[in-house]
């Protein structure tokens, strides 16, 4: 929000408190004056900020590479919830690609983290020149948004997250890259996008042609853990003949239920099982954010709209509350 904008909001709300100071409506008042504290009191408030939730239901990353044709939108809404099956088609599963990104020359393009730290549009023309000489390294110092070390026995290799590059290190090389790694589910990277990957690898080894491959992590709102990513291809030398494909893979793992907003996870059919730990949160019951104590937007809010409370973060969400956008985003 510019300067003008703030003083014009500043002042109306001011003549409001001013209003209802003669009147004996002192709860008014302090949801007023909480207001007007929370507002101006977090330095991450932003115009950018008023509009992200409008721009993040869209898969098409706004922060996409110069490279990535934003001439296709389309909405969460549009797929089908999980049944069972580890992906569906998008657009019959024809790829969004037009003619002009047709190229013989290789490249690689990654957007950069948005401001919640989020990776974006991964983007490349995946060939012999892309695709690795050497083992894989280490990417444990990647954390992804979302990131927690959650084990159950019946996941397989245990661990309920991976690392998921979002293009993979057999087509690009690409190792502890932030911008190409976000938190997926075992069964996201296995059965979502491996089968995918290997198909493209296999071809580009039989062929030594070229394939332009985006994938698109989709989030919703200020969730830190995307619901599934959007997977395009085309072989470019043979219009398509060889691979050609436009899946959305979904983000779940069979028997768990995540909250997308933390990473956190719990057992299906055991509501009680969340893998958060109790913390000690401030919560603003006139606007039901949650803080962690130390926030600086603590100190704005009123004592009579001001608690204290030892609960999980899930637990708290699963209430209708919403975690403040700058000590939990």
């Amino acid at each position: 929000m510019n300067k003008g904008k703030k003083i014009k909001a500043f002042g109306l709300l001011l003549s409001l408190l001013m209003l209802f100071s003669f009147s004996s409506c002192q709860e008014t008042v302090n949801n007023i004056r909480d207001t007007i504290n929370e507002t101006f009191s977090s330095s991450a408030y932003s115009e950018e900020q008023e509009s992200s939730d409008k721009k993040q239901s869209s898969v098409k990353a706004s922060e996409a590479p110069s490279q990535v044709s934003q001439s296709s939108m389309f909405t969460l809404d549009s797929i089908p919830e999980y049944s069972g099956i580890s992906y569906v088609e998008i657009n019959g599963n024809v790829p969004y690609f037009d003619s002009a990104d047709y190229t013989e020359t290789a490249f690689e393009s990654y957007s950069e983290l948005d401001s919640l730290g989020r990776c974006g549009v991964a983007y490349a023309n995946v060939c012999r020149e892309t695709m690795p000489t050497e083992k894989r390294g280490d990417i444990s110092s990647v954390k992804p948004t979302g990131w927690h070390s959650i084990r159950y026995d019946f996941v397989d290799g245990q661990s309920l997250y991976n690392r998921c590059h979002l293009i993979g290190y057999q087509l690009t090389a690409e190792n502890a890259n932030s911008k190409n790694l976000v938190t997926g589910t075992r069964y996201l990277n296995v059965d979502g996008m491996l089968p995918f990957e290997n198909m493209i690898a296999d071809y580009v080894k039989e062929t030594n042609n070229h394939v332009l491959y985006r994938v698109t992590p989709v989030f919703v709102g200020d969730e830190l853990v995307c619901r599934g990513v959007e997977m395009e291809a085309y072989s470019v030398e043979d219009s398509g003949d060889g691979v050609s494909f436009n899946v959305y893979a979904y983000n779940v793992q069979p028997g768990v239920v995540i909250n997308y907003t933390t990473g956190y996870a719990r057992l299906a059919d055991d509501p009680k099982s969340t893998t958060e730990k109790e913390k000690t949160y401030v919560i603003n019951l006139r606007n039901k954010k949650v803080h962690l104590p130390e926030c600086s937007s603590v100190a704005a809010i009123s004592e009579n709209n001001k608690k204290t409370v030892k609960s999980t973060l899930f637990s708290l969400l699963n209430q209708g509350y919403t975690a403040c956008g700058t000590c939990l985003g």
